[in-house]
């Protein structure tokens, strides 16, 4: 009896355990059917396919969580226009995450092509490179499509490789990613182009979409998803200090270009290469570590450090996705050259017998948090863009005239951070803005000329 009675306190301490663990709890699953749309390159209006978006199921057991994703975002994906010919297409992937990560205490794991962690809405993250490298003896660039292979074959690294985020930037659509036959994955911070306080590609504005959240500079950024060691990766702000004090400041990396206009068995800095000029910074080898020491604000060798954040007070090893001082993506970006735990994540086609599946409360979102709206413009004329932080699930969004009459109803999708109300039917006057999660609501007047 005496050994019953303990097996059962363990048990439930599991239970209760698991139910509040970040990596069982932090998924967004997709409770409503939402499905992913694309843009077509010419064409501004979605296209809906018939995918499911976000995250299908979350399982675990004492040791593992079982993550089934589609890879499709609800974010709207693409055009793609560098002649990139893929759509966002679902891998339908089982990704088995570590409940407790670890260190890894030898030589760090670099990181590689391919997926190197998930988005916590199923979407891949990539490293810096995009498989294009250079070639000294042919004085070219080498790898992927439209290229020579490199010497050694796909997948081998050079002395020069490539960075996706400067050589591939006309690629990505708005919420900064593009896929690679199919797989639809972001290299860098998962907020969209337009955002950005320096706006490198005016992608949105024919094609508006959004990302996975926006940069709020007053609120510690949310927790975005995993790393293929267990880690958790966070968005671009954060505690200052690692114990939780010191309000709110940007991560920064600590990696940044080498001086120089020559590189060794490498193209000089600016020299022009068919259509590419080859910046300081085309290549991750640009790059060059630089302690800071007794500053916490700047991140280590893998881009993250210890400490304490909203959902682990007890503070974690973490990862950011480092922005400049204008948000726009730096180097190394979100995780790497190396990770800092032991590299067990994994793909499996089958969930093992006796876990259990996680749901999601329906009262869990929005406790204790502030809810902020940005609605621009206004005044406006043909439509009103609502951006939120991440919607945690469905929104709905009201446009109402001054008797309180409601003109149109939208809704902000699971997983995505935007809507726009078109408004060019509308009358001008006096309107307000209603967006609410069936717990809180806010209201904002806008004016329609």
């Amino acid at each position: 009896m005496k050994k019953t009675s303990t097996f059962l306190i363990l048990l439930m301490t599991f239970s209760l355990n698991a139910q509040t663990n970040p990596i069982i709890s932090s998924w967004l699953q997709n409770t409503t059917g939402i499905t992913g749309r694309h843009y077509v390159a010419g064409n501004a209006t979605p296209i809906s396919d018939a995918v499911q978006a976000n995250v299908q199921t979350v399982q675990y057991n004492a040791t593992n969580v079982y993550v089934s994703a589609t890879g499709i975002p609800a974010y709207i994906t693409g055009p793609f226009q560098d002649g990139n010919p893929s759509l966002a297409t679902a891998q339908n992937k089982i990704f088995k995450f570590p409940i407790t990560p670890t260190q890894n205490t030898g030589t760090a794991t670099a990181t590689s092509g391919g997926n190197i962690g998930i988005f916590k809405n199923g979407v891949a993250l990539f490293d810096y490179r995009d498989g294009v490298a250079w070639n000294n003896t042919t004085q070219s660039l080498c790898g992927g499509p439209g290229f020579t292979p490199c010497p050694g074959g796909p997948g081998t690294t050079q002395a020069w490789n490539r960075d996706a985020i400067p050589a591939e930037r006309a690629g990505f659509d708005c919420a900064k990613a593009h896929p690679a036959m199919g797989n639809y994955h972001h290299h860098q911070n998962p907020s969209a182009f337009n955002l950005d306080l320096n706006i490198l590609s005016t992608v949105c504005s024919t094609y508006p979409s959004d990302g996975l959240y926006v940069i709020n500079t007053s609120q510690h950024s949310p927790l975005l998803g995993f790393a293929y060691d267990g880690f958790p990766i966070y968005g671009a702000y954060a505690y200052t200090n690692i114990d939780a004090t010191g309000g709110i400041s940007r991560m920064k990396s600590s990696y940044q270009l080498k001086t120089q206009t020559t590189r060794t068995n490498g193209p000089s800095v600016g020299q022009v290469v068919g259509t590419q000029t080859i910046i300081n910074g085309y290549f991750r080898e640009d790059y060059e570590y630089v302690a800071h020491p007794g500053d916490a604000t700047y991140l280590d060798t893998h881009n993250g450090r210890f400490c304490k954040t909203p959902e682990y007070p007890n503070g974690i090893y973490c990862y950011f996705t480092t922005v400049d001082a204008n948000h726009n993506s730096a180097y190394p970006y979100v995780v790497g050259p190396t990770y800092y735990g032991n590299v067990v994540a994994t793909t499996v086609t089958t969930v093992p017998s006796g876990t259990t599946t996680y749901s999601q409360l329906s009262n869990d979102v929005f406790e204790n948090k502030e809810f902020k709206v940005v609605i621009a413009p206004n005044p406006a004329q043909d439509f009103i863009a609502i951006q939120t932080q991440m919607a945690e699930k469905d929104y709905k969004v009201e446009l109402i005239d001054e008797l309180g009459k409601i003109i149109k109803t939208l809704k902000i999708l699971q997983g995505s951070t935007l809507s726009i109300i078109e408004t060019d039917t509308v009358h001008n006057g006096v309107y307000f803005v209603r967006i609410s999660d069936g717990i809180n609501y806010k209201s904002t007047k806008v004016i329609l000329e």
